[in-house]
C-alpha cells in the first residue's frame, strides 16, 4: 500500500513540475509580449513626436523627455557625431555639464563598450565617491549606463542615463533599454535628412532672404502653427533675358528691388524665401487663397512698375535701356501635416511649363 502511495506522490510531483514549467513559459511569454507592447508604445510616441514637432532639436528634446518620464530616469543624454565633433542632441542635464558629456567617447572607461557595442554600467559604492568621468561635479550622478549607438555597424554616438544614488540601475531591465536604444537610432536615422536641410539654410546675397531649405525647418514651425495656409510661388519671367541682354548685375539689382517691394508690404508672420533662381515663395500662414488675391494684385503692379537703370553695362546701345521685371504668380492651399515639398513642386512645375509671356495670378 505504501508503494502505491509513493508512486502516486512521484506522479503528482512530476505533474506539478510539468505544470510549473508550463506556467513559467507562459509567464516568460507574457513578459516578452509585454516588453514588445511597451516598446511599440514608446516607438509610437517617438513617431508621433516626429510628426508633431518641426525642427530636429525640438524632436530630439521631446524624445528625451519621453524617456525620462516613462522610465523615471533622473538624467538622460543623447550625443551624436555630426561629422566634425560629438554634439549633445538632447539632455535634461544642466548645460554647464554638456562639454563633459560630449567627450565621453574619449574616456577609457567606455572604450570597451564602444568597441563591442555592449552597454557599460558604472556606479559608486557610497555617496562620497564620484564617477570617474565627472570633472567638476560631485553630487549629481552616482550611477550611469552607457549605450553606444550604431547605425548599420557604424558608430554614431551614445545614449547615457544617470541615476542620483549608488547602484540605482542594479536591477533595471536592460532588455527594454536595448529596445529603446534601437528606437533612438531609428529616430536619428529618420531626422538625418531634415538635419542636413536645416544646416544648409543660407541668407541669399541679393534678395536678403532665407533660401528654400528654410521652409522645411524653422519656417515649417511658423507655417504649421495654422491648420491651412496659402502658398504662393512667383517667378520673374524675364530675369534671364535681363541678365543676357543688359547685364547680370542689372538682374541682381532687379532681384534686390523686387524683394524690397514685397518685404515692405508683407507682414512678419508670413514666410518669404528665395526659392530658386528667379522663383520666390510666400507662405501666408493661416490665410485662405481668396483673401490674398487683392494683396497679390497690388504687389504685382508695384513690382512691374519697377524701373532699374542698367548696371555695369559696357556697350553703348544699352545705355538708354531700362530694366522692368515681369512676374507670373501661382497659388494654392497647403494643409498642416501634408507634404509641403510636394505642394511646392506642383507650383514650380506650373511656372516652368507656363508660357514665358504669361503674367497673371493663377490658382491651382
Amino acid at each position: 500500500m505504501s508503494l502505491i502511495v509513493i508512486i502516486m506522490l512521484i506522479v503528482i510531483i512530476i505533474l506539478l513540475t510539468v505544470y510549473n514549467m508550463s506556467i513559467h513559459k507562459k509567464v516568460e511569454s507574457f513578459k516578452n509580449l509585454n516588453q514588445k507592447v511597451t516598446a511599440l508604445n514608446i516607438l509610437q510616441e517617438f513617431m508621433d513626436t516626429i510628426g508633431e514637432y518641426t525642427t530636429v532639436n525640438e524632436k530630439m528634446n521631446k524624445i528625451n523627455e519621453i524617456l525620462v518620464e516613462r522610465y523615471q530616469i533622473k538624467y538622460s543624454t543623447i550625443v551624436v557625431y555630426d561629422g566634425a565633433q560629438y554634439v549633445v542632441k538632447a539632455s535634461n542635464v544642466d548645460q554647464k555639464h554638456w562639454d563633459t558629456l560630449s567627450h565621453l567617447q574619449s574616456e577609457e572607461l567606455f572604450q570597451d563598450s564602444i568597441q563591442t557595442a555592449i552597454p557599460k554600467y558604472v556606479t559608486v559604492e557610497n555617496e562620497n565617491e564620484r564617477l570617474s568621468y565627472q570633472k567638476m561635479e560631485f553630487g549629481r550622478a552616482k550611477s550611469a549606463m552607457f549605450f553606444p549607438l550604431y547605425d548599420d555597424n557604424v558608430y554614431i554616438g551614445y545614449w547615457l542615463i544617470e541615476g542620483s544614488v549608488p547602484h540605482e540601475f542594479d536591477n533595471i531591465d536592460t532588455t527594454i533599454l536595448e529596445v529603446i536604444r534601437n528606437n533612438i537610432v531609428s529616430i536619428l536615422r529618420t531626422v538625418t535628412n531634415q538635419n542636413i536641410i536645416e544646416n544648409t539654410v543660407r541668407d541669399d546675397k541679393y534678395s536678403g532672404l532665407k533660401t528654400a531649405e528654410y521652409l522645411y525647418g524653422e519656417g515649417r514651425k511658423i507655417i504649421d502653427s495654422h491648420d491651412s495656409s496659402t502658398v504662393c510661388l512667383f517667378m520673374i519671367t524675364n530675369l534671364e533675358k535681363i541678365n543676357e541682354e543688359i547685364s547680370r548685375k542689372t538682374g541682381d539689382a532687379i532681384i534686390t528691388k523686387v524683394c524690397e517691394v514685397v518685404k515692405e508690404n508683407l507682414s512678419d508672420e508670413y514666410v518669404f524665401v528665395r526659392y530658386m533662381g528667379p522663383k520666390f515663395a510666400i507662405i501666408f500662414s493661416g490665410i485662405e487663397t481668396n483673401a490674398v488675391a487683392n494683396f497679390l494684385a497690388g504687389i504685382k503692379k508695384q513690382i512691374e512698375d519697377i524701373e532699374i537703370e542698367p548696371v555695369d553695362v559696357e556697350f553703348e546701345d544699352a545705355q538708354d535701356e531700362v530694366a522692368k521685371p515681369s512676374i507670373n504668380i501661382v497659388i494654392t492651399t497647403y494643409y498642416k501635416g501634408t507634404a509641403l515639398d510636394g505642394v511646392m513642386k506642383k507650383l514650380e512645375e506650373y511656372l516652368d511649363n507656363a508660357d514665358q509671356k504669361e503674367s497673371s495670378i493663377n490658382y491651382l
